[in-house]
């Protein structure tokens, strides 16, 4: 396999964003990357939360650097967990290059906690009293276009393979209200339990505390990414959660590119989905 690849998009243009003056300016990157394109399994990682980016249009939204170094603007660590399976497996990704308090790419259009108040106790100036008008600008420029590339890598890797798998990688804080998070791995899954089901016994039979839909649920809106893009194609799908104290370093990345490269190359090729992996 080669060196896997980096390409960026240029964005949708302004006139989509109904008169409104643009968020990101000509120097600021655009809102996804685009990972190992070329990648040859028929599985497609996504990572929502890989970015803690904030256009300079909007100042921080109000919060100082150590708040936005915290996990309530992205999910730490995960972007090289995402990055170091998609070169394991030979398999393109999709990340996001901007905060969720920007506005979530994992919540629904109309859900409350797409543009967030506060996260995790912290306010968030910057997104209190968000017009309309903003708050549909923030969805074109950043939203809509980081679900387009999605669903034009699903829409490429199903055009060569006839099939495709879809996992969406996210990591969580060890300690959330005061209360401490005892597991390793957390699997969200809603009504499909093709790829949950085997990759919890796996990752179980390994000696690893897994969360089966904890600590949260893909049964509620964290498993918004996997309705949009999976189910409309019934593809098999989920939601990875790895607990950031294990994955903040590089070093804790690559072991955990490991644990679940592994796994999942038995998961994927126990649903015939092996063409393209290494190993599988």
């Amino acid at each position: 396999m080669t060196d896997a690849q980096e390409t960026t998009h240029v964005i949708a243009p302004t006139d989509s964003l109904g008169g409104a003056a643009p968020l990101l300016a000509a120097d600021e990157p655009v809102p996804f990357e685009v990972y190992n394109e070329t990648g040859a399994a028929p599985v497609l990682l996504v990572c929502d939360h890989a970015s803690r980016f904030i256009p300079r249009a909007l100042a921080g939204l109000g919060l100082s650097e150590a708040e936005l170094c915290r996990h309530i603007a992205w999910d730490i660590g995960v972007a090289d967990v995402t990055k170091g399976l998609a070169r394991r497996l030979d398999a393109p990704a999709v990340l996001s290059h901007f905060s969720r308090l920007v506005v979530d790419p994992n919540r629904a259009i109309g859900d409350d906690t797409l543009v967030p108040a506060d996260s995790d106790g912290v306010d968030v100036p910057g997104n209190h009293d968000v017009t309309p008008q903003a708050r549909a600008t923030r969805v074109a420029e950043f939203h809509a276009p980081y679900h387009g590339a999605v669903e034009r890598a699903l829409t490429a890797l199903m055009g060569r393979h006839g099939a495709a798998a879809l996992v969406s990688m996210h990591s969580f804080t060890p300690v959330m209200d005061g209360i401490e998070r005892p597991w390793h791995v957390g699997i969200l899954w809603d009504h499909d339990g093709r790829m949950a089901e085997p990759l919890m016994e796996v990752l179980r039979a390994r000696g690893i505390a897994v969360g089966d839909n904890e600590p949260y649920s893909g049964h509620d809106v964290q498993g918004y990414t996997l309705r949009l893009h999976a189910e409309a194609h019934d593809l098999p799908n989920v939601l990875i959660e790895v607990r950031q104290d294990l994955i903040d370093t590089h070093h804790g990345a690559a072991e955990w590119v490991d644990v679940l490269g592994e796994a999942l190359v038995r998961v994927l090729a126990g649903l015939g989905l092996r063409d393209g992996i290494p190993g599988a």
